[in-house]
């Protein structure tokens, strides 16, 4: 029997998104048959941004390795704490269509770097395409966060600290859902 529900964690994870301003859109679960990886994501947006062209994917991506390891430590000290050091990684990826008038990336990462702050470090990239050689290129942005799920939490149900979390997210993508309009050259 597994000691932490991982398809719970990940309802509950979405209510909470829903609690703080998003709407969810869509889920799926992935599950690699020969190393038997998971892998949740989940479509959702700031409520003010449904008809808005800035997306956001939360994923979670489960180690089985680290998992085991957490259910044996657990399992081993059934009366003491949970044991820290065991985490997945839960990462936020924002996306945008292709920018007409695409901002200056390091002026973007700096202000996105005061919304997420030290809790939610948003790494910013760009990609330009050319659909032909005498096109002009075509920029898309991708930002994307990271930060790791201590097992602890979720064996002791402890979603509250995902609150400053998602609302940092939420501020994000008003932010780039505010700025969008420019970039597209509505």
């Amino acid at each position: 029997m597994a000691v932490i529900d991982l398809p719970g964690f990940v309802a509950d994870l979405k209510d909470h998104a829903v609690e703080h301003g998003f709407h969810v859109h869509d889920e799926r679960h992935f599950v690699e048959s020969y190393s038997m990886r998971q892998n949740w994501e989940v479509d959702l947006h700031p409520e003010e941004g449904c008809e808005g062209p800035v997306d956001l994917y939360l994923s979670l991506e489960v180690e089985p390795r680290v998992l085991l390891g957490f259910e044996d430590e657990v399992n081993k000290h059934e009366d003491e704490d949970p044991p820290k050091g065991y985490s997945f990684p839960l990462i936020f990826t924002w996306t945008l269509p292709p920018l007409p008038h695409p901002p200056d990336l390091l002026v973007l990462a700096t202000e996105l770097a005061g919304i997420g702050g030290i809790d939610l470090p948003v790494e910013v990239s760009a990609i330009d395409s050319f659909a032909s050689v005498t096109d002009a290129p075509e920029r898309s942005l991708s930002l994307v966060a990271r930060i790791p799920i201590d097992l602890a939490d979720v064996y002791l149900g402890d979603d509250k600290k995902f609150c400053d979390t998602l609302d940092r997210c939420r501020d994000v993508s008003l932010f780039l859902l505010e700025r969008s309009d420019s970039w597209l050259g509505n």
